[in-house]
Formats: structure tokens, C-alpha cells, sequence
């Protein structure tokens, strides 16, 4: 998901929060699977019914994107969005996630298509086009994105893997968190999702991570009962008076944020964070995205809450 200006991070992260290389193969190159697995179909899942391996897929969605590489179905991927920059092999196009073109996804001859919202009504179009399209909604838990890792592969032919990698990073992540030191006071931290200090809460995906990590958001206050979604703007003077010890930057790359940029912002220089040095520059792509490398958005966290003193 990209995040370059604060509507674009409340729509992304939201509705479908966070928080969509190579060249996209030409409608006449079709990908080869790397195995022929064992997988039987017809396949389904949810809505989608799938009579064939798919041999040519699209992805709209940064995240499902990552997943169906890290499954072992890259080779099955025809086309990706705009916004899917990783791995570096992925065929990367102008086809766009946020507003999806029917005509331009059936141009590249797909026999699946996986997006993350419905926008323009475009499973609707695709179906006049006989194309199949699997929605993986925004991620809300970590339940959801193991989930949306195992149906994709199923409808791949690649549901072994993809139960390996369920398993791999439930085995990370639940080593990450034992390993964390016991603490009788939660630590404070602000997550910052561009300049102007708009932040996500504990109530979104990736606020869902630093909880796990022992942290305290200190967000929460300013939207108690959800109602603005989990994703807000704050005011340097609530962000001072709440002195995180933690700062997380998700706009190290998109706005030139750095340890270096905080400190030097007008009535920072107080803030404990900034004081005792401890402001994390997160990879906005891997913090605005809910596939396998939340581990390691998880293990950031992690090594940062560690140079807290119990």
C-alpha cells in the first residue's frame, strides 16, 4: 500500500490500513507453475470456484502480492499492480489497485485475479469477462493474514507451502513476543504515518503488532470508542504531553523522516523519545502491509522495545 498523503493513508489502511521490478508479462507470455504440485480441482473458495490451476494471475494488492511469491506461486504471476514493489522480480504494470480497470486486467488474459477491494465494482466487470477474482479485504489480525495464505494456496495448487508459511511465522512471531523482557509498566510509543501527525491506534492491524510487543499507543486517548477508524491526526501539543518513550516512523521513505528530522521539529526536543534517542525509521512499504513480512515489521518492533530499560 502506498502512503503519500494522509487521505491515501486513511483509504488504504482502512477500507482495505495500509499501511498495492520487472515488466508485466505481455498478454501472450504465460508463466509456467514452478511444480505441478498435487493439488486437485476444481477448487473453491468463498465465491470463487476455480476449475484449473491458474497459470496466469494478476495482482492488485502489494501484500497479496508478497504472499503469492512467498508461496511458491511467483511464476504463476502474469501482472501485479502499480504499487507491488517487492520481491524485485515481480511483473510489475500500470494496472492500478485503488481504481481497477476491467478492460486493462482482461488484457492481460488472466485466469485469476486477486485485489484487496471491490472498488469500481470491478469482480462484477471481470465476471462479464468469465475471470474469477478472489477479494483479500485489509487484514484486521494476524488471523486474517494467515488465513488469506492459505486460501490463496489452495486456489494456487500451493496449499502445503502455503501451510509451511502459516506455520514458520506463527513459530517467529510466538518467539519474538516470549522473548520479550517482563515489564510492570507498559512502555509509550507514537506511530507516525506521514508529517503532519497522523497516526494509526491499537484498534488497526498494525497497531494490533505493538500490542502484542508490550506497548502502550499513546493514541488511544483520542479516539476511545473507534469512531474515526483507528486512523487520526494528532497536535504537537497532545503528542508532548503524552511523552512517548518510543517513535516509530512509517514516512522514513515516502517524506524524508529520519531520528535527525524529529529532533529538529519545533517542541520535540522534550519528548522523551527524542531525548533518549529512541526513534525507529521503519520501511514504509513492509509497515503498511499485512503479508509474510509482517515478522519482520513485528521483529523491528521487538528490537526497539528491548533498548527500553525495564
Amino acid at each position: 500500500m502506498s502512503r503519500r498523503t494522509p487521505a491515501i493513508v486513511g483509504a488504504t489502511l482502512v477500507a482495505i490500513s495500509i499501511a498495492l521490478g520487472a515488466c508485466a508479462a505481455g498478454a501472450g507470455d504465460t508463466p509456467q507453475p514452478a511444480s505441478t504440485g498435487a493439488a486437485a480441482y476444481p477448487v473453491t473458495v468463498g465465491d470463487v470456484t476455480l476449475e484449473h490451476r491458474p497459470a496466469r494471475i494478476v495482482s492488485l494488492s502489494p501484500s497479496t502480492t508478497e504472499m503469492l511469491f512467498a508461496i511458491g506461486a511467483g511464476a504463476q504471476v502474469a501482472a501485479v499492480d502499480d504499487n507491488s514493489n517487492y520481491p524485485a522480480e515481480a511483473p510489475r504494470s500500470q494496472l492500478s489497485g485503488f481504481q481497477p480497470n476491467a478492460e486493462a486486467i482482461a488484457a492481460k488474459n488472466p485466469d485469476l485475479v486477486v485485489l484487496t477491494t471491490d472498488a469500481n465494482k470491478v469482480v462484477d466487470q471481470l465476471a462479464k469477462f468469465k475471470i474469477p477474482a478472489y477479494v483479500a479485504s485489509a487484514a484486521v489480525t494476524l488471523d486474517d493474514t494467515y488465513r488469506q495464505i492459505d486460501e490463496l494456496g489452495r486456489l494456487t495448487g500451493h496449499g502445503t507451502e502455503a501451510t509451511d508459511l502459516v506455520g514458520r511465522m506463527r513459530r517467529d512471531i510466538d518467539k519474538l513476543i516470549k522473548d520479550l523482557p517482563a515489564r510492570s509498566v507498559k512502555p509509550t510509543y507514537y506511530y507516525e504515518l506521514d508529517p503532519t501527525l497522523y497516526t494509526a491506534t491499537s484498534r488497526t492491524f498494525v497497531g494490533s503488532l505493538f500490542t502484542m510487543a508490550g506497548l502502550q499507543n499513546v493514541a488511544d486517548p483520542a479516539d476511545p470508542g473507534g469512531a474515526k477508524g483507528g486512523y487520526l491526526q494528532l497536535s504537537v501539543e497532545m503528542l508532548v504531553q503524552a511523552d512517548p518513550d518510543l517513535v516509530f516512523l512509517a514516512d522514513a521513505k515516502c517524506c524524508k523522516q529520519s531520528a535527525e528530522t524529529v529532533a529538529a521539529r519545533p517542541g520535540w526536543s522534550g519528548i522523551t523519545a527524542v531525548k533518549a534517542g529512541r526513534i525507529v525509521a521503519l520501511d514504509d512499504d513492509v509497515a503498511s502491509r499485512w503479508g509474510p513480512r509482517v515478522v519482520d515489521l513485528l521483529r523491528a518492533i521487538v528490537e526497539a522495545v528491548a533498548k527500553v530499560p525495564a
